[in-house]
């Protein structure tokens, strides 16, 4: 089954959600403040890999990428879902 990823804003204006079609992380949550703490995991590595990701948190069917405020989503946002796609793909 593809994988498919749906792109929701939060509160927070410089997070965004990425809800997938299947299970983000197999059990509870993980948060990745930084890239050296993602290295365990491919799709945090890879979301870390795109300039101005702050932190990653996963839990269920959803990834929440967060950025630092002066960088524009539109920089970040296509990446994000390929990279995403490509990990779960």
């Amino acid at each position: 089954m593809a994988v498919t990823v749906q792109v929701d804003t939060t509160p927070n204006e410089n997070a965004l959600k990425f809800t997938i079609n299947q299970p983000a992380i197999e059990s509870g949550h993980k948060t990745f403040p930084n890239a050296e703490a993602a290295e365990e995991l491919p799709v945090a590595k890879a979301l870390f890999a795109l300039e101005g990701v702050t932190s990653v948190f996963l839990m269920a069917d959803f990834i929440t990428v967060t950025k630092k405020p002066e960088v524009s989503w539109d920089g970040i946002q296509a990446a994000a879902v390929s990279a995403i796609e490509a990990a779960y793909g």
